[in-house]
């Protein structure tokens, strides 16, 4: 959006005084009239309705995605751009391109695969990734019109699959690389980036990607595939954002060993040679770019919440996988009472056992208790209340007072030992014995281990207390998803509520559905990057995440929500997203965190009603239309 930076924008609260004007004025025009200006002007959106600027013609336009229109460019362009005779005479259209694409894509799948041992959906990520090298707006014109087949494909679960062969996938860089070997150079090195506005960074140190572990620099995937659904769900313009990883070397010994590893071949830093590092690039980003937003994402548990503590004060930043997973998470929990038939204020009362005690599953323990807890008055006996409906399992069993070297971060769910007698349970006791013994509402699971809800433990959750049980495999990528719906809805019948992190197809058997519900954090993240953007909020406040969860758990209907649909379709993706981030510039307003964008500053902001917001979102969302390009000389 750098190239849109000059654009003159209508802001909400213009439109509110041109509104006052045509009351005013209803004396000589009619009232119906009058509506039909406002709502004509109210929806005027300005992204890529100027002509941009460029500083480059003939071949090296076409040699630029962000530019590049291929056989898209009008006559005159081409006279403009000293473009003709370098392309097709025929004129085509953006759909024209698309439909021509599809097909290539559709004939292309199976040839693209390097041998039997590469599937599919890695084929569709190298063809498309070929069209995002040649043609951005083309690119995400694709995406968005077909989000429901492709985020798969640019994001969970095939991304996991592209991290793993990234050094061998490698074409042309994306994004920027920080290395250990850069210490004390970052602050140079971020000045050669190419844009002089970028609103969101995506960042890993590639650490623990997804559930695949430490996969170092090749995880520089992840941040691509995030990024592209900023783009296509949240309208972040492409030409302001950026890839980051920040490698530190990799303590996976096969690819120490591998002569064709793009990253450091050394261990990786750890204790404060590895805090100056990340010190070093934050400060040095925030430094060009004082605005950006920085998510971080897969950095292995002992940093994700350390670093967060670190810079969530400072920064505006968050982490995806302690904070918007569990949003997510919060979203569906909410969404199960419902689908009890309960108000979502009685999630207090919900018995939750989690397997899983790394970033993930205590970060979505946290986020569940202060939800709890608010719903009970926020007071200390209210958080007391709300951390005894928890039980969290990790690799030694169920966690108690009596474990030795316990982690911080999981200390404040450690049950009492007496009390766990009681309940006929011990130290250490197994997932299917907490089962047995607890009968729990929700068995959710963030563990990275494939198969955990074996059928012994879905066995025992038949004996829930629940009416409507629910299960969350949450683990990504798909072969690390605790079970499949498969696997649960043959065991507990059609009352089970199940969601998942990656995708699996609806469960039909006995004339009736299982409904399987994707519980992505791409239903948040973005609404969250763009909500904080656009509130121009300092930080991203626990209230501000707390906002996006509870749209996002309210975005479903009641009939739809009692039939077990409790996360809506990712086609659906950028009215949610839309709906996500007003909530977010809501929030900001109201703790007084929100100091506005562009044109709409704190005070403007502090006047729009959440019609007027949501209004002020959806102007701000870029689209893939091609701009009409002018050159100029530098």
């Amino acid at each position: 959006m750098s190239n849109f930076s000059s654009q003159l924008r209508l802001s909400s609260s213009l439109l509110k005084h041109l509104k006052h004007q045509i009351n005013a004025t209803s004396s000589t025009t009619s009232a119906s009239a009058a509506a039909m200006m406002f709502e004509r002007r109210s929806f005027t959106t300005t992204e890529g309705s100027r002509p941009t600027i460029v500083h480059k013609r003939s071949i090296d336009i076409l040699h630029d995605p962000w530019f590049n229109k291929g056989t898209a460019f009008s006559m005159t362009e081409r006279d403009r751009l000293d473009l003709r005779g370098l392309l097709p005479p025929t004129v085509m259209s953006s759909q024209q391109q698309i439909e021509r694409f599809m097909v290539d894509l559709k004939r292309l799948e199976v040839q693209a695969r390097d041998g039997p041992s590469d599937p599919n959906a890695l084929a569709k990520w190298r063809i498309l990734n070929r069209l995002h090298d040649r043609n951005e707006t083309m690119y995400y014109k694709v995406l968005i019109e077909n989000i429901e087949e492709y985020a798969p494909i640019v994001y969970t679960p095939t991304v996991g699959l592209v991290c793993q062969n990234y050094s061998g996938l490698f074409r042309r860089p994306r994004g920027m690389y920080f290395s250990a070997e850069d210490r004390g150079e970052m602050m140079s090195m971020v000045y050669n980036w190419p844009a002089d506005q970028v609103d969101m960074i995506v960042v890993t140190d590639g650490s623990r990607i997804l559930g695949l572990g430490d996969l170092g620099v090749q995880g520089i995937g992840i941040t691509i595939g995030k990024l592209d659904l900023y783009v296509a769900a949240a309208g972040i313009n492409p030409q302001r954002v950026l890839p980051v990883m920040i490698d530190v070397g990799t303590n996976n010994e096969r690819l120490l060993k591998d002569p064709l590893y793009l990253g450091l071949q050394e261990h990786r830093l750890d204790g404060e040679e590895y805090i100056s590092v990340v010190d070093e690039f934050m400060e040095a980003v925030f430094t060009r770019w004082p605005h950006v937003i920085v998510q971080f994402e897969d950095f292995q548990s002992k940093w994700a919440f350390n670093l967060l503590q670190r810079y969530r004060n400072t920064y505006r930043m968050f982490n995806d996988d302690v904070q918007g997973t569990a949003g997510v998470a919060i979203a569906g929990l909410l969404g199960a009472v419902r689908a009890q038939g309960k108000p979502m204020i009685d999630f207090p009362k919900q018995k939750i056992v989690v397997a899983g005690a790394g970033s993930a599953g205590i970060g979505v323990v946290n986020a569940a208790r202060k939800t709890m807890a608010r719903m009970l008055g926020n007071t200390e006996s209210a958080f007391e209340s709300a951390s005894s409906q928890f039980w969290v399992v990790d690799a030694n069993g169920l966690i108690t007072e009596e474990r030795t070297n316990i982690d911080p971060q999981a200390l404040p769910f450690a049950r009492k030992a007496k009390e766990v007698g009681h309940q006929g349970l011990r130290e250490g006791a197994s997932l299917v014995e907490v089962v047995q013994q607890i009968k729990p509402d929700v068995l959710l699971g963030l563990s990275a281990v494939g198969g955990l809800f074996s059928k012994e433990v879905l066995e025992a959750l038949k004996g829930s207390t629940s009416t409507r049980p629910a299960i969350f495999a949450m683990s990504n990528p798909t072969k690390n998803a605790e079970c499949t719906p498969e696997e649960a809805f043959s065991v507990l019948g059609d009352q089970l509520i199940f969601a998942s992190g990656s995708p699996f197809n609806d469960v039909k058997f006995d004339g009736v559905i299982g409904h399987c519900n994707q519980g992505n954090n791409m239903y948040l993240f973005p609404g969250i990057g763009l909500g904080t953007l656009l509130s121009g909020s300092r930080i991203i406040s626990d209230g501000m995440l707390q906002a996006a969860a509870e749209c996002l758990a309210a975005y479903m209907k009641d009939d739809e929500v009692l039939k077990g649909i409790i996360y809506p379709s990712i086609s659906s993706i950028r009215d949610i997203t839309k709906e996500v981030a007003a909530a977010v510039v809501k929030e900001a307003i109201e703790e007084d965190l929100a100091e506005g964008y562009r044109d709409m500053d704190a005070r403007e902001l502090k006047k729009l009603d959440m019609e007027e917001i949501k209004t002020y979102v959806k102007n701000n969302m870029w689209e893939p239309r091609y701009p009409t390009l002018v050159y100029r000389k530098e």
